[in-house]
């Protein structure tokens, strides 16, 4: 394997970031935390607990994977784009660097960026509302398992968009109320069954139930599933990433 090759996309990819720390961090963190003192703390502070844990700490797993899942999309779409926009993706592809070292290059450093933004929101939410952590290891787990799947979708958007616009569809316009109506702010027992039924066919609920055990113990479906479903829906990307780069999809013209 060409190290230097996933080196050097990894560090020129992870020096944006640090180029753009109010757009990369500053932004993301700001606006997470607006969530933690509407709901937190002002709406929170009124509200009953669900399932044993007060409403401020359990809304916590649900807004860090709400910007884990945009951050990791758009690190990883806006990340591979450029090089297309641009025309540099040539010089990537006759490098001497397969397409296996191309992506630990790219997604690598989304992932990289994302776990980190996760981790300072995290640390953040700690000053409006008080909560635990029962699994740390799980947790942490779940934030990259996460985050380089997500990566690994917002890499395939960057190669199919062709257009500024489609990068901001799908996380805007699918991820964001997938993750609003997957449990975010209340848990699914809630619903009437036949909701409940429905909800079941969103796949972010299996990602926030997960994360959401990890902190508590407490989850709306199994952990196992949970931990499946994300597993299964990586296989589906890597699969998904074999196909273009075998068959230069979007690539080669």
């Amino acid at each position: 394997m060409n190290l230097y090759g996933v080196r050097a996309i990894y560090k020129f990819e992870m020096a944006r970031m640090w180029r753009t720390l109010m757009q990369s961090v500053a932004s993301p963190v700001i606006s997470t935390s607006l969530y933690f003192v509407v709901f937190g703390s002002a709406i929170g502070s009124r509200m009953g607990n669900i399932d044993g844990i007060d409403y401020g700490a359990f809304i916590i797993p649900g807004l860090v994977m709400l910007s884990l899942l945009m951050q990791s999309i758009s690190n990883a779409s806006f990340g591979i784009y450029m090089p297309k926009f641009s025309g540099t993706i040539y010089e990537v592809l006759s490098a001497p660097v397969s397409y296996v070292e191309v992506v630990l290059g790219y997604v690598g450093a989304a992932a990289t960026k994302s776990v980190i933004l996760g981790i300072i929101i995290l640390l953040t939410a700690r000053m409006f509302v008080d909560y635990t952590i029962l699994h740390p290891i799980w947790m942490f787990s779940f934030l990259v398992l996460t985050a380089v799947t997500f990566s690994l979708f917002g890499f395939i958007i960057g190669i199919w968009a062709d257009g500024f616009e489609k990068l901001q569809i799908v996380p805007l316009m699918i991820v964001t109320p997938l993750v609003f109506l997957g449990g975010t702010f209340y848990s699914i027992d809630m619903l009437p069954e036949v909701w409940q039924t429905i909800t079941l066919f969103n796949p972010v609920v299996y990602l926030i139930s997960g994360f959401r055990w990890a902190f508590y113990g407490v989850s709306d479906i199994h952990v196992g599933i949970s931990v499946g479903m994300t597993m299964a829906f990586l296989a589906a990307c890597l699969t998904a990433i074999w196909y273009i780069f075998k068959t230069g999809y979007r690539l080669r013209s």
